[in-house]
């Protein structure tokens, strides 16, 4: 396709010379005013706390999901100030069972930059707020434009289904040629006004309407020239991610536990939950008790095996063999661990399966 030719075709120019919206970006207005979400909570007017910690939140995760984490977030922490003056301990145990920490991470250092680099004001440009740390060039622009109606263009996951489908293009959008070609639709699509509006429409479309598994294409505004409606591709566009089989990997997560307490210690900063409070891991074929011997200067006086349990990331599988080992009284505590009973440290900053694991001992 010709996209230079496809966008001087799809705008329209009023009278006065100035360009007009176009008949897409215009649609979208309209469904959205009439149709698309205008009660989540972080929609309260132009506040640029809640927009910025929405979409960070929202960042591969469903609006569903975010919405507790959203509420009890910013009953904690109200604005970035509180945010920045917290730990980072505090923000991860609020995040935790979330996911991909290192939003979290994240979230606070941008808070600790705004307030040190702003005076706790807001950029309000997507250039300046693509420079805080977690936030892409995509975010960047969906804050800029919900909380300060900046003319910027968004391409999240949603938003590359809707374009993919309305202008056919081919391809998994993760290949850079697509999202070059993605990008090129998303900029050439955004109006001069009603940005706002605009901004969130295609993200509800993305959400509501031109969903990933039976689009609802009879009520979509832009049915009337979407390629994929037109060719019966709905189902094939955008392309999937090709399929690939995941590496498995096995560790025994150690239950270390005496007097009623159990033993938690905390993970690297970087890495697969970093910065969270975790159970010590070993090779599932060592010897736990002489691990735990040799690592802490523990005795074992009784080990029993848990029913394993699997957890899937993104690049690998886990299965995790967890290991309930019964100490006698415990000496000196090594740096970087703590003991706790089972009910508070479901108040720290948890791996989902961790979590899962401390809550069906039956004593958390």
């Amino acid at each position: 396709m010709d996209w230079g030719n496809w966008v001087s075709g799809e705008r329209s120019v009023a009278n006065d010379g100035q360009e007009a919206v176009s008949s897409f970006a215009s649609r979208v207005v309209r469904w959205q005013q009439r149709h698309g979400r205008h009660d989540l909570p972080w929609q309260t007017g132009d506040d640029a706390y809640r927009v910025w910690l929405s979409e960070i939140m929202l960042q591969q995760t469903q609006v569903a999901t975010v919405i507790p984490y959203f509420t009890r977030f910013v009953a904690r922490f109200p604005d970035v100030q509180s945010l920045a003056d917290t730990s980072e301990d505090a923000v991860l145990a609020l995040w935790s069972g979330l996911g991909y920490y290192g939003r979290a991470r994240n979230l606070h250092a941008a808070a600790a930059a705004i307030v040190a680099q702003h005076g706790g004001r807001f950029p309000d440009t997507q250039k300046e707020l693509a420079a805080l740390p977690g936030i892409g060039r995509s975010t960047a622009a969906a804050i800029a434009a919900l909380a300060f109606g900046r003319r910027c263009a968004i391409l999240d996951g949603n938003v590359k289904r809707v374009l993919a489908r309305h202008a056919g293009i081919e391809g998994w959008p993760g290949l850079r040629a697509v999202e070059t070609a993605l990008w090129q639709l998303a900029e050439a699509h955004v109006p001069s006004r009603e940005v706002r509006a605009y901004t969130q429409g295609l993200m509800d479309l993305g959400a509501l309407v031109c969903t990933r598994q039976r689009p609802a294409c009879d009520t979509c505004p832009l049915q009337a020239d979407c390629v994929a409606r037109k060719t019966g591709r709905s189902a094939e566009l955008p392309a999937p991610r090709p399929r690939r089989t995941l590496p498995e990997k096995s560790v025994a997560m150690l239950l270390l536990r005496d007097r009623g307490e159990l033993m938690l210690e905390k993970r690297p900063a970087r890495g697969v939950w970093g910065g969270l409070w975790s159970l010590p891991e070993l090779d599932p074929d060592a010897d736990a008790s002489a691990h735990c011997h040799a690592r802490y200067g523990f005795e074992v006086r009784a080990l029993r095996a848990l029913p394993a349990l699997n957890h899937a990331f993104t690049h690998f599988r886990l299965r995790i063999q967890p290991l309930e080992l019964h100490l006698a009284p415990r000496g000196t505590t090594p740096p970087g661990q703590i003991w706790l009973a089972p009910k508070d440290a479901l108040d720290a900053a948890l791996p989902a399966p961790v979590r899962a694991l401390l809550v069906g001992l039956g004593d958390a």
